[in-house]
């Protein structure tokens, strides 16, 4: 039977994760049910935000950050404090 790699970190991106609270900060106007914009995406807003606050990172990586971010919000499970 072979190790299923439970307790494994496999996560391997430390750069994305080192900014990924900052970055969930940024884009907390963009996804914050609080604020309403009469249903409109600003998704391209959230992008524009992630690469004026995180140069660095690649396009693959803004997508990640802004995709993973919307679904935390949208799940309730955001977190109050990163």
């Amino acid at each position: 039977m072979s190790d299923s790699g439970y307790g494994v970190d496999r996560r391997t991106n430390t750069q994305l994760r080192a900014i990924f609270p900052a970055a969930c900060e940024a884009l907390r106007p963009f996804f914050d049910g609080g604020n309403t914009w009469e249903g409109q995406s600003h998704d391209h807003l959230a992008y524009h935000t992630i690469k004026e606050h995180f140069p660095e990172l690649t396009t693959q990586d803004a997508f990640i950050v802004v995709t993973t971010t919307r679904r935390l919000f949208a799940s309730g499970k955001f977190p109050n404090s990163l």
